[in-house]
């Protein structure tokens, strides 16, 4: 039977409109899917809620447990398959350095080696800066700011990054300093699988501290060209499949002048002569551009500190790659020139956060408590104008 020309239009825009309904709807599905409210409503079998914290359990109200200096305490030990979802955390010490002092050890399924070592202060983003206030606080000061991942609010302290499991999971919190730890209250809110298979193609999390005085490199070594980042301030290094997923940087400006002309660069899988992705200047990484002009706070990028306008003091920013991770299948090393071909000598602190499969390469090992506290103390001198440092 032949179909009129008029009823085969018809039927082309009808199948055109079905078309093109259908992949609204699967690309609306998606995308809903993948932002931070896409999951809310799902109703998932084999999953129970449960919070390990320093709750009274006796029904009182001594909802904090105290750190005594040099020792260590174990925040969670968890058995079986499941996902910690949330960590809230505030303290009440006496020591002007506990954000440095305490450090949070974290192991995923028996390992020995820690996945997670970092001063508890910078794992939350905070604690970057010394305040002397006459009559009033002493020690490292308390910044809030939020993002998606991170939140610190006065002295609370607010995690999100997902960090499944699937045997088992250990939080330590280890005393470095030498004045008991009068309160420590914590939550740490997470997720029990009945099958571990709901974490099998999940990354296990890491997060890494570390702290340099950069070594400016002479124009004349440099001829103002770097490609290999041999000489860059390093993040992280990672062997295995994984995805970085962002860094909290502290740069304290050790002389006047902008430092910011250095390029964030990433070395995929055994790069070495050039990066696989190469920035375009530091403020441009953390979200900015032609300097930063004041303090922000953005679900994946900000300025949570701005020192002062000649670029000495400390600036304190992040940048969270959750839409856009950095994937690797073997290997990664993530850096940042500290200027222009690392033409710059400054202090520079961060905290690199990824997800990789396991065993994984032994982290660097955190340095003594001496060379992890703050020094605020400098004295000025005097130059006839802004030089290389």
């Amino acid at each position: 039977m032949q179909i009129p020309l008029r009823t085969k239009l018809v039927l082309k825009k009808y199948l055109l409109f079905v078309v093109g309904c259908s992949f609204l709807l699967v690309t609306r599905g998606f995308a809903q899917a993948d932002g931070p409210l896409g999951h809310v409503a799902d109703l998932r079998r084999g999953v129970t809620s449960a919070r390990a914290s320093s709750w009274d359990a006796t029904g009182g109200n001594a909802d904090s447990v105290v750190v005594k200096a040099g020792a260590t305490i174990t925040l969670a030990d968890l058995k079986g398959a499941g996902s910690i979802r949330h960590i809230w955390t505030t303290i009440n010490s006496p020591s002007p350095n506990h954000l440095r002092e305490l450090v949070l050890r974290m192991y995923w399924d028996g390992e020995t080696d820690p996945s997670v070592e970092c001063p508890i202060g910078d794992f939350f983003g905070t604690g970057f800066e010394y305040e002397d206030i006459p009559g009033g606080h002493t020690g490292q000061r308390y910044k809030s700011w939020s993002s998606l991942p991170i939140t610190v609010y006065g002295k609370a302290m607010n995690m999100y990054f997902e960090m499944p499991f699937g045997k088992g999971a250990r939080i330590t919190l280890t005393n470095d300093g030498t004045v008991d730890v009068k309160n420590f209250f914590y939550q740490i809110d997470y997720e029990s699988y009945a099958d571990a298979r709901m974490v099998q193609r999940k990354g296990r999390f890491h997060a890494q501290w570390r702290s340099e005085i950069t070594k400016a490199v002479a124009d004349k070594d440099s001829k103002g060209i770097n490609l290999d980042g041999k000489n860059n301030y390093q993040f992280m290094h990672a062997v295995g499949a994984g995805q970085f997923v962002g860094a909290i940087l502290a740069v304290q400006g050790l002389s006047t002048g902008w430092p910011g002309e250095g390029d964030d660069m990433f070395y995929i899988d055994g790069a070495a002569d050039i990066p696989s992705i190469n920035g375009t200047g530091l403020e441009d990484y953390f979200g900015s551009a032609w300097q930063f002009r004041e303090e922000y706070s953005y679900p994946y990028t900000g300025l949570i500190t701005k020192g002062p306008e000649d670029w000495t003091g400390v600036h304190v920013m992040y940048r969270f790659n959750i839409e856009d991770p950095i994937h690797f299948s073997k290997s990664l090393r993530a850096g940042m020139e500290h200027g222009s071909a690392n033409d710059r000598s400054d202090k520079y602190t961060s905290v690199a956060f990824w997800y990789q499969t396991e065993p994984h390469e032994k982290l660097e090992p955190l340095p003594p408590l001496s060379q992890r506290l703050l020094t605020p103390y400098f004295k000025v001198e005097f130059m006839p104008k802004n030089l290389p440092n």
